[in-house]
């Protein structure tokens, strides 16, 4: 699930099987966090950002090919470097292609339109709160269908 907190991206799981023995003994994010300070990620490997905006390589790749603002740089070794603002944008992206509907061509024009306008940090940020939602979504229903005996509490959510 996807998680924006003041400008950071985290990416959560509330199934068993995800977590680790250095996440279990987490409390839920108003309990302790305001005393502990959350080391900020400034860069993203692929990988990464396929955990966070569950997409795939291939096509991350395909939309650097397409949108011209997709541009990641490139480590030492050759390997993709993604910074939050582009993890923004392919948000932003996938929003419009996947929840919105459109062509690459008409999301390519209304994030012209956006950048324009001025817009477009807040629509990015808009984007990435609208996705965290629909996670939330999922993993309540996941838990209610738990909690209501119509699904294995080891199912993923959705």
């Amino acid at each position: 699930m996807l998680v924006a907190r003041e400008s950071t991206i985290v990416k959560t799981s509330t199934h068993p099987s995800t977590c680790t023995s250095s996440n279990r003994g987490m409390r839920p994010a108003g309990a302790m966090a305001m005393s502990i300070p959350h080391p900020v990620q400034e860069f993203f490997s692929i990988g990464e950002v396929c955990q966070l905006t569950d997409l795939k390589p291939h096509v991350l790749r395909y939309w650097e090919s397409q949108f011209r603002f997709l541009n990641p740089a490139k480590n030492r070794s050759g390997n993709r470097v993604y910074q939050r603002r582009e993890i923004e944008l392919i948000m932003l992206v996938k929003h419009l292609l996947y929840t919105e509907k459109y062509t690459i061509e008409g999301a390519r024009q209304k994030i012209e339109a956006y950048r324009r306008s001025g817009d477009l940090k807040p629509e990015a940020r808009r984007a990435l709160g609208a996705e965290t939602v629909r996670d939330l979504q999922g993993e309540l229903k996941a838990v209610l269908a738990i909690l209501d005996g119509n699904a294995s509490p080891h199912a993923g959510p959705r």
